[in-house]
């Protein structure tokens, strides 16, 4: 596979720039919003953006069951921030009604690291992603409070408290077998590196 077909579920969220990120790291992005587009991609990435709404979304426009079909079958996926959330085995905080695709054995927690006002960035080193650190941007971002079996984290983060941060800080980027995911947002920076981490992952 020299150029992979990654679709970005469009219902939701940062869809133009997960796109041309993807196209940067040597893949063709295309927009997901039926079961037929969903059907053409080798791999999917579930952007940032609302993951409540996103939910909700998924129901209505009969989008959830294709996907969490694709996903158990082994379809390649890159959550990023309510992406992550989407992802997990478990959501604290969510809304009771809230669904997600549990293909990543994890605890997530919504909202972690505060409101919108809390929003920061900051350089983080990521497993994998070779070139040095990364700046890694958080909008009321989640975090992960625990891993299962065969869950790989990637990176961890400061959380700016003490109470329940372990060695390195909050997981922050995490990858179990055909799975990706992160609490910030790369598609808002100019650097392609975790979605060319994310490529290599679908071509492989």
């Amino acid at each position: 596979m020299t150029v992979p077909r990654i679709g970005v579920l469009a219902l939701q969220g940062d869809v133009v720039d997960h796109m041309r990120a993807l196209e940067a790291a040597g893949a063709e992005a295309a927009p997901v919003r039926r079961p037929a587009e969903l059907d053409a991609v080798d791999g999917l990435v579930i952007p940032g953006g609302e993951s409540t709404t996103m939910s909700k979304l998924l129901d209505i426009f009969d989008m959830f069951d294709p996907v969490k079909k694709r996903l158990d079958s082994g379809l390649p996926v890159f959550g990023s921030c309510a992406g992550m959330i989407m992802l997990a085995e478990e959501v604290l905080d969510g809304r009771p009604d809230q669904r997600s695709f549990g293909v990543i054995p994890m605890t997530v927690r919504r909202n972690a690291f505060g409101r919108q006002v809390d929003s920061f960035e900051t350089e983080i080193g990521i497993d994998g992603v070779d070139g040095g650190p990364f700046r890694a941007v958080f909008i009321r971002a989640p975090w992960v409070e625990r891993v299962g079996d065969g869950v790989e984290v990637l990176a961890r983060v400061d959380s700016g408290r003490t109470e329940g941060d372990g060695p390195g800080g909050r997981i922050v980027a995490v990858r179990a077998g055909a799975c990706l995911a992160t609490s910030f947002h790369p598609e808002v920076t100019p650097d392609a590196r975790v979605h060319q981490y994310f490529v290599d992952m679908v071509r492989g």
